[in-house]
């Protein structure tokens, strides 16, 4: 009989950890946090820094001081060309942010199982189940969970009611609601805001409590 051949280990499969958050959900966060940003600050500029009502005057006070007389409509029409710019501007980034809310909606779907927002959201509502609602950090855990599904709402209205402001001149039917559209728009501005102060504070009480390393994690991805 032929000799037996030795028995062959097979060689161990080694799985690389993975880190809590991918490169491109970090590469996400940081350029959704710089558009939305970007975002406020033309409102900041259109309805604070270049509100008509105080910049018109100034311009004309320093034109006369230069010798040159601008009326109150010439001064509007230069007031206006600036606006438009930035409106421009407000556009360019509204789009931006509809592609980045599209690619972070692709990503939760082609991110592994543990990356995943919704896996995250499962672990959260087991432990708090597990652990009983009286856990604070738990509690905690579950609750900024959902303000981020209600953030990540806001940014689906804001993108919605903004593409439908571009295109309200030129649809009539849009043109019958811009005002409602313009409302809803603003209003959910505002939560955006309140979301975004509730965020930046929250992150700082983190860093200085029990979650150090919270801002570090979402630049290098975490621990695996």
């Amino acid at each position: 009989m032929p000799a037996s051949m030795p028995d062959v280990a097979a060689p161990a499969l080694s799985t690389a950890p993975v880190k809590p958050y991918s490169l491109a959900l970090r590469l996400w966060h940081w350029a959704n946090a710089f558009v939305v940003t970007a975002l406020l600050t033309t409102i900041l500029f259109l309805y604070v820094i270049l509100k008509m009502k105080t910049v018109g005057p100034e311009f004309q006070g320093v034109l006369q001081k230069e010798g040159v007389t601008f009326s109150r409509d010439q001064v509007r029409g230069l007031t206006r060309i600036i606006s438009h710019r930035i409106w421009d501007w407000h556009i360019y980034l509204g789009v931006a942010l509809t592609v980045l809310l599209v690619f972070r909606v692709v990503l939760e779907f082609l991110q592994s199982g543990a990356q995943r927002f919704s896996a995250r959201l499962r672990e959260a509502k087991r432990y708090f189940r597990q652990a009983g609602s009286d856990l604070r950090d738990n509690r905690h855990s579950l609750v900024v969970k959902y303000l981020y599904i209600a953030f990540y709402l806001m940014l689906v209205v804001m993108v919605v009611t903004g593409l439908l402001l571009i295109y309200a001149d030129d649809v009539e039917a849009l043109d019958k609601i811009e005002h409602e559209i313009k409302e809803i728009h603003n209003f959910t501005m505002y939560l955006v805001i309140a979301f975004t102060v509730l965020h930046i504070v929250g992150v700082i009480w983190a860093e200085n409590t029990k979650n150090r390393g919270i801002v570090s994690d979402m630049v290098n991805g975490g621990q695996a």
